[in-house]
């Protein structure tokens, strides 16, 4: 796993970006995740993945709709072959905090039993919904299910969950980009950065 400290290129870390048609949106803060650093690390770990999974049968689960940025890039970085699929979450609780009561918007298209599954997440927050998404795909009996996330932030940590495959630990901030968002915006951002919240200004 990698931790962030600072930058090497890009806007400086701690520089704020805002454009002024989104200026009644909060600003965003401090970058996180460097464009450069994101495409370094998903080559990293797809040439990972292609090594555990040579000649397995892998199927990536991508969770929605956080996770499409990073799945599609990190797809194409696998050699081994592999399939997709997908699952869409609703977790309960309040807008940035997950109670860990979950229901299925989007089941997966396909049996898995007797397959290599991968999830394949944006962030792991305080993985109360891996958790869940853990027991519910295990009960379908695939050969092995392990976990990719991006992002992780430790500090908000609330259940143990494996995480085999990590891009960046963060720390405690709303990420927003490469797929994160806030109310449904900012996903486009080709970095990750934190999200100043409005009450608070930081």
């Amino acid at each position: 796993a990698l931790r962030i400290i600072a930058p090497a290129h890009g806007p400086p870390a701690g520089r704020r970006v805002m454009s002024a048609a989104m200026s009644d949106d909060p600003p965003i803060g401090e970058i996180l995740v460097q464009p450069d650093q994101l495409k370094e690390r998903v080559r990293a770990l797809g040439a990972q993945i292609s090594a555990d999974y040579e000649g397995r049968d892998l199927l990536l689960v991508g969770v929605l709709k956080g996770a499409t940025f990073f799945l599609a890039d990190l797809m194409r970085k696998i050699t081994a072959p592999c399939e997709l699929d997908f699952m869409a979450l609703a977790s309960y609780g309040s807008q940035t905090d997950s109670s860990g009561v979950v229901r299925i918007l989007k089941d997966l298209d396909a049996p898995i039993e007797g397959r290599d599954v991968l999830i394949v997440e944006d962030i792991v927050d305080s993985g109360l919904t891996l958790q869940y998404l853990l027991r519910n795909l295990g009960a379908r009996d695939p050969a092995s299910l392990e976990v990719c996330s991006l992002l992780t932030k430790p500090e908000r940590r609330k259940a143990d969950v494996p995480i085999k495959y990590i891009g960046f630990e963060i720390p405690n901030r709303f990420a927003i980009g490469y797929g994160l968002d806030h109310a449904e915006r900012w996903r486009n951002l080709p970095y990750v950065a934190s999200l100043l919240r409005p009450e608070s200004g930081s």
